[in-house]
This record gives C-alpha cells, sequence and structure tokens, in this order.
C-alpha cells in the first residue's frame, strides 16, 4: 500500500525509522530523490557536451534521448523503480529485488527514450516480467560475453537505497550490492554503489560532506 509521502517507506519498520529523524534529516532524505531528479532533467539536454561558464543551464530537453523539456532519464527512472521497491520490501530479499527487476523491465517494455548499453543489454535479455534471479542470469550472461560490466549505470540510480537505510549501514551496503548486481556484474559497479550510499548517508544524517574516514570500513 503506497505512504502518503511519496517515496517514504510504507512498512511499519520502515516508518518507525523515519520518525527516528529531524527535520533537516527528513528534508535531506527528501532531497537525495529529488534533487537528483530536477538535476538529472536540467543536465539531459546536455549529456556529452559542454555548457559555456556565462550560460545559465535550462531545462532545453534534447540530448541523447531526444528529452521534452523537463524530462529525466534513464538514471531517475530507474531510482523511481528501487525507491518503490523499497516502499513496500526489504531489498536485500529475493522479494524486494524481484520487485526491483519488475520495475526495470516494466520500464524497459514502455521504450525509455535513451537507456545506457550495458542496461539496455541485461534488460533486453532478461525480457517481459523478469524476476531477480532472470535478471541476474542476463547480467552474467552479457557480462561473460562482452568481457566487462562496471559501468556507472548501477551507481547513477543507486540514491534511494541509502534513504531505505539510514539507519543500518550494513543493511545498505548488502542492498546496493544486491541492487546493482542485477545489471552489474563486475565488483567495482556494486562496491562504488555501495560507497555512494554510504556517502549520501553521511550527508544525510550529519549535514555534512563526508570525509573519507567517514565511509571507510
Amino acid at each position: 500500500m503506497a505512504g502518503e509521502h511519496g517515496f517514504a517507506s510504507v512498512s511499519s519498520s520502515r516508518e518507525a525509522r523515519g520518525a527516528g529523524l529531524d527535520e533537516g534529516q527528513r528534508d535531506r532524505a527528501i532531497a537525495v530523490v529529488l534533487t537528483s531528479a530536477l538535476g538529472d532533467a536540467l543536465g539531459a539536454g546536455y549529456e556529452f557536451s559542454s555548457v559555456p561558464p556565462d550560460l545559465v543551464p535550462d531545462m532545453i530537453g534534447g540530448g541523447l534521448g531526444d528529452f521534452a523539456p523537463g524530462e529525466w532519464t534513464d538514471d531517475t527512472a530507474q531510482a523511481v523503480a528501487i525507491a518503490r521497491a523499497a516502499a513496500e520490501y526489504d531489498l536485500r530479499t529475493e522479494a524486494g529485488l524481484d520487485a526491483v527487476a519488475g520495475g526495470f523491465a516494466q520500464w524497459y517494455a514502455d521504450g525509455p527514450a535513451d537507456i545506457g548499453i550495458q542496461t539496455r543489454a541485461v534488460l533486453a535479455a532478461a525480457g517481459a516480467g523478469a524476476s531477480a534471479a532472470t535478471m541476474r542470469a542476463a547480467a552474467q550472461a552479457v557480462h561473460d560475453r562482452t568481457g566487462r560490466s562496471a559501468g556507472n549505470g548501477a551507481l547513477m540510480r543507486t540514491g534511494p537505497v541509502a534513504v531505505a537505510y539510514l539507519d543500518d549501514p550494513e543493511a545498505l551496503v548488502a542492498a546496493a550490492l544486491a541492487v546493482a548486481r542485477l545489471t552489474h556484474v563486475e565488483a567495482d559497479a556494486g562496491e562504488s554503489s555501495a560507497l555512494w550510499c554510504l556517502m549520501i548517508r553521511h550527508t544525510v544524517l550529519t549535514g555534512e560532506y563526508p570525509a573519507f574516514d567517514d565511509v571507510a570500513a
């Protein structure tokens, strides 16, 4: 059942976690998702190009996917699927990962304007209604065929994982690795996602940018 705060978690355990945040922490947690989506939509029209220093960026649309002005890219679309799954499930469980995989598969079936090469190959191979197991198998097959899968696609969508596990850094790392593994086999992809989530967590909870020692295991 959907919660009244959109991306906020809806299970009793997750509501209890959110209740422990002060106003500033809640604002920063919400901003993880909203500002990422806004920045993604703002930058979509400038991807792989240079913006002159005297130009004020605008929601111009266009870009690789011929996006409409204000439309976000594949990164946010996948982040939304993760956030929706996290609102209902523990992302470390197979049920939670099935929900993420199903969200990815449905989004892909709807014909996104643009999508990264690695993720496109995996989702095409996994097919409609893919489970987490099917998607992991497809990711492994793509990796075995190409010999690489350490692109940044898993990292770019991982923000909601951090928000879902602000109270538990060990669970955060496990969830980030599991979600990344759905499409990206190489350890670098999962570990960079986990590190980024730990950095987000530190900033949400403290209001400060993390130093190395704040996130180092």
